[in-house]
């Protein structure tokens, strides 16, 4: 993998760059929708390639591991070839499901042990076994295996997850450069930064991971229910200390707003499920602001559903129909917010990709803030 940086905006630490891998380029800043088992929910490989623009998507190394399993995936070449998606992918570790899985886990030196929350079935997670299954999974980038903390912790437990994490990354790293990629092309490892709220051990823990030199860098265990100014000093401190010739991504984050706000402290890549999950609940995102589609307001407007929006979608149906359609509780609704809001989503990080290289990010970015924060 090859990441350069093609622009940093002038008024503040924005960048425009290129990740290049064996499926493809991708140009940061980037947005990756979710496709936790295989599939972004609703969506189709085709709608997400020429409709809705994606460049890459995530997988779930907990849920691909668990259905439709390892075996399978294997047997048809690899993620990519099992769901006809021809692009880049990425992975990451299962440890933030491991971690959501609470009183069915128990997490020890030596990995997290779990019950599979289909059939309650025994299985391990250690740093060994997840770059295995990840190469047997084959994304482009794969994650090391972590802790994520939850919020709120206390220090100690913060500094003994960071420190747990830490030992798990050794191990990740070992085993990684011991194996081969599977499928012929290359994948990369990116580290993930935790620490809590806690600024000395983030600090530590962005200058450990950063001493692997790895191909990129990532950011977890925010985005949990701290305060959001929280998430924003932490990550303008992890952005300070981690490489800047390395993408750094943001993990489950967020709003549009907090995308814009992250991109201009230094972020180049996000993912989160907010898209989809809020569109298949009747909430969209625009650039003029936030609409919740199952309002009776909506009940006799037959203008376009987002007349600025960039899918198929946004113009062919109308707000009155998709309304509909969501009281009916009829499929195509959410299949209709999801393609709507996946789009928004690309749309909203390739204008920032304009104006970074305009050197101009800053000032659109403050007036954007207010407009996708608004309430329609």
């Amino acid at each position: 993998m090859e990441f350069t940086i093609d622009t940093i905006s002038k008024d503040c630490n924005a960048r425009a760059g290129k990740i290049k891998t064996d499926h493809g380029d991708i140009l940061t800043p980037i947005f990756m929708p979710v496709g936790t088992v295989g599939s972004v929910k609703a969506v189709h490989a085709a709608e997400l390639t020429d409709d809705i623009k994606a460049q890459i998507i995530l997988g779930n190394t907990y849920h691909l591991y668990l259905r439709p399993g390892l075996d399978i995936i294997q047997a048809s070449g690899g993620i990519q070839k099992f769901n006809s998606w021809n692009k880049p992918m990425l992975t990451d570790s299962g440890g933030f499901q491991v971690y959501s899985l609470g009183h069915n886990r128990k997490i020890t030196d030596e990995g997290a042990i779990f019950r599979s929350h289909i059939d309650g079935s025994k299985h391990i997670f250690t740093p060994e076994n997840v770059m295995d299954t990840q190469r047997i999974i084959g994304a482009d980038i794969i994650m090391a295996f972590d802790e994520c903390t939850p919020y709120p912790c206390d220090y100690d437990y913060a500094k003994n997850s960071m420190k747990l994490t830490h030992s798990w990354l050794e191990r990740c790293v070992t085993k990684f450069n011991e194996t081969q990629p599977i499928y012929g092309y290359s994948q990369s490892l990116f580290p993930i930064v935790q620490g809590s709220v806690y600024k000395d051990l983030r600090k530590e823990s962005c200058e450990r991971i950063a001493s692997y030199g790895l191909d990129g860098n990532a950011i977890g265990g925010l985005s949990v229910g701290e305060p959001i100014e929280d998430m924003y000093e932490l990550t303008d401190l992890c952005c300070s200390i981690l490489p800047k010739d390395k993408p750094r991504y943001l993990m489950g984050v967020g709003t549009p707003a907090n995308i814009l706000e992250c991109i201009d402290l230094g972020i180049d890549m996000f993912d989160c499920v907010m898209p989809t999950r809020n569109g298949r609940n009747g909430m969209l995102f625009t650039s003029e602001g936030i609409i919740n589609m199952r309002n009776e307001k909506w009940k006799n407007d037959f203008s376009p559903i987002d007349p600025n929006g960039t899918s198929s979608v946004d113009t062919i149906y109308s707000k009155a129909y998709l309304r509909h359609l969501f009281i009916s509780k009829e499929i195509l609704a959410l299949q209709i917010a999801s393609i709507h809001n996946l789009a928004f989503y690309i749309w909203l990080v390739t204008e920032a990709r304009k104006h970074i290289v305009a050197g101009d990010y800053r000032s659109w970015k403050t007036m954007m803030v207010k407009k996708v924060t608004n309430r329609l």
